[in-house]
């Protein structure tokens, strides 16, 4: 027995000595290759260099050049004297010297984690001259993005627009290279489009502890700012803060670029953003923060004759990602100047995007609207006062999928709402007799009266009915129903103009019409359509003007032919009689005029005849004229356009073929 033991020892001994030697040899090994590592990192680290540097310059068609590269010690690298130059254009980058320290763990698994950065003298050049840049390699495909590539499958496909997948991959690097500890100096960019130059300069900037505070030069022509930007970077929390704000009290930041590019001006005081990346089931990503704008200023002849001060705006968001589109929660809440207000957007891609939009907004206090309004935005509302509350709720949903399936609404409600005060806006002019300004475009051909004073001027009495009717069948048939919007109009002159890529139809009732060119500009943007649509809301809802006012100076100053404006001159140009004296074939014919004025004579034959194209548009309107009372229906079945011109436009008509103006078959009002 003491001998079976003895050998158990003498056993477990040797396999415990064996076991030494293995391990002891393993890290002799390891020793003797760390060791030659270590000795010869500064040939391996050049080495992978080169290879890197042979694969970026063969694809990108660009020299990249180095004086120094080395590393001084495990985890270390320095670079210096760095230089980009694409083949045949100037300089894109230069670099005194980079010091990089990587965390090694996170290196030993194939991941970059930057842990401290020392950076002096890098310059950035962006020049773009006679429509060549030094940087449009950048955004071009290299060779082997399409031809080399294999074909991706379906599921591979699908796998490519995870945009989930493509946020998660984007921060991750992004707080994987962000440094939480670094020193910047000397840092120049420089944006050069022909002999314009911008320039952004960083004299030092301190990264420690996640916090930096530094200050930007910006200077581009006459144009100087210093720009303060400071905040937090919490790679390990995967937090963002940063805000930015002059430098200088009293001074606002104007952006660079789009004044002397686009002839535009964009300053404000203070810009504020955070960012939180919080992660969830089935590949979710979900981000949190909110942003803030401080006394923001905008200026462009497109948007406003005025500057607009938009003064302060402030979103509190959460944005989910998703694999096939991203989503604005509802839970995110919009506040601008008084205004709180929630808003909730998705943008789905299934083959064809789908955008939702909406907004809801609780019953507030009525004056938080009217205070709220932009300054140069809304010059016609200044100075009004209201009592009691409104509400209003918005809804956009565009399926390119299915664009006939298109909705929309908008909602704005009172609540024993009514204006106490109009201040010093002119919602009232159409009351009395009032100067009136017809533009050709954006330049004003003709200004006259609509009143008694003008002769030409006709009241609704002395308007035939058969006219009377024939226009709002043709222009707004609901006129005397709605309360100044056709919100079926509005969602099919939408689609249609999503459909076409451009805006061809503007959905207007007669009350939008009159608001557009009795108090506004004629420019075709989104801040006319929305003072457009309060002004229209305002008047219809507190009834400042009634109906048929409304409609007798819109046929008063609809334009019906070259410099022809009123029921009265143009019946007398096509005609040769007073508006009270138009027949049934009349009236149809004015009423067709109205959405092409100017183009009235295609709609004859060389010798003065109805083209016949026109007899379905005349049918139609018989149709709807029966309908209301105006002729019987066997009179609209038997409907024969029969219109005879007598006035000077038959001059025009005989002559057309020596006009410039192509011909059109389309009756669609285009807005």
């Amino acid at each position: 027995m003491h001998y079976l033991c003895s050998r158990y020892q003498s056993a477990k001994y040797m396999n415990l000595r064996y076991i030494r030697r293995i391990i002891y040899g393993l890290v002799s090994f390891l020793i003797i290759v760390g060791a030659g590592l270590f000795l010869f990192r500064n040939v391996l680290l050049r080495s992978v260099a080169a290879d890197k540097i042979a694969s970026l310059s063969g694809q990108y068609n660009m020299h990249i050049a180095y004086s120094n590269l080395s590393m001084p010690s495990i985890g270390n690298i320095r670079l210096d004297g760095l230089t980009v130059v694409p083949h045949h254009k100037d300089t894109l980058l230069t670099l005194n010297r980079l010091e990089v320290s990587l965390d090694l763990l996170p290196l030993l698994g194939g991941n970059v984690s930057v842990g401290n950065v020392d950076v002096d003298g890098m310059r950035l050049t962006f020049i773009k001259q006679d429509g060549r840049s030094n940087y449009d390699f950048l955004f071009r495909k290299t060779a082997d993005t399409d031809e080399a590539k294999p074909r991706m499958s379906q599921p591979e496909q699908e796998q490519s627009l995870d945009y989930a997948a493509r946020v998660k991959k984007s921060l991750a690097l992004l707080f994987r290279l962000l440094p939480e500890d670094a020193h910047l100096q000397n840092l120049t960019v420089i944006g050069q489009r022909d002999t314009l130059q911008t320039r952004f300069f960083l004299p030092d900037m301190v990264i420690s502890d996640n916090s930096f505070d530094a200050v930007i030069h910006v200077s581009e022509g006459d144009l100087s700012n210093d720009w303060s930007v400071s905040g937090k970077i919490d790679c390990g929390e995967k937090q963002l803060d940063v805000r930015m704000a002059s430098a200088h009290d009293g001074r606002r930041i104007v952006i660079p670029y789009i004044r002397p590019h686009y002839n535009a001006f964009v300053g404000f005081d203070t810009i504020c953003f955070s960012l939180n990346q919080k992660p969830e089931p089935d590949g979710v990503q979900t981000l949190t923060g909110d942003a803030m704008a401080k006394g923001v200023k905008v200026f462009h002849t497109a948007l406003s004759p005025d500057t607009i001060d938009l003064n302060q705006g402030e979103l509190d968001y959460t944005l989910h990602v998703r694999k096939d589109g991203i989503e604005l929660d509802s839970l995110s809440c919009l506040t601008f100047n008084q205004l709180k207000l929630h808003p909730y957007l998705s943008a789905q891609n299934s083959g064809k995007w789908r955008f939702i939009a909406s907004v809801h907004c609780p019953p507030f206090p009525a004056q938080r609207l009217f205070a709220s309004l932009p300054s140069g935005l809304f010059r016609h509302l200044q100075g009004i006062e209201a009592d009691g509350e409104l509400s209003y709720d918005f809804l956009l949903d565009a399926d390119f999928n299915q664009l006939d399936s298109l909705k929309f609404s908008s909602d704005l409600r009172g609540h024993h709402f009514r204006l106490s005060s109009l201040g010093s806006s002119d919602l009232t002019r159409m009351n009395d007799e009032f100067e009136y300004t017809a533009y050709d475009g954006d330049r004003p051909v003709r200004t006259f009266m609509i009143g008694p004073s003008n002769p030409s001027f006709r009241p609704l009495d002395r308007i035939s009915p058969l006219l009377q009717m024939a226009v709002m069948q043709s222009e707004d048939g609901s006129f005397f129903y709605h309360q100044g919007f056709y919100p079926g109009a509005i969602q099919e002159a939408l689609a249609y103009d999503l459909q076409v890529g451009r805006f061809a139809r503007g959905g207007s009732s007669i009350t939008m019409q009159l608001v557009k060119n009795v108090f506004l500009n004629k420019h075709k943007n989104i801040a006319r359509k929305l003072e457009e649509a309060l002004i229209v809301w305002l008047i219809e809802n507190q009834h400042l003007t009634s109906k048929e006012r409304m409609y007798e100076v819109y046929l008063n100053i609809a334009e019906w032919g070259p410099m022809v404006y009123g029921a009265a001159e143009a019946s007398h140009f096509y005609f040769k009689k007073e508006p009270s004296e138009l027949t049934a074939q009349e009236a149809i014919f004015m009423a067709s005029v109205i959405p092409r004025p100017k183009h009235f004579y295609w709609s004859f034959n060389s010798d003065g005849t109805l083209r016949d194209n026109q007899e379905g548009y005349f049918r139609i309107l018989a149709r709807r004229l029966a309908a209301k009372g105006m002729m019987t229906e066997e009179q609209a079945e038997s409907f024969v356009p029969n219109v005879e011109i007598t006035g000077p436009a038959y001059d025009l008509i005989i002559r057309k073929d020596s006009l410039t103006v192509q011909p059109t078959d389309s009756l669609t009002r285009v807005e």
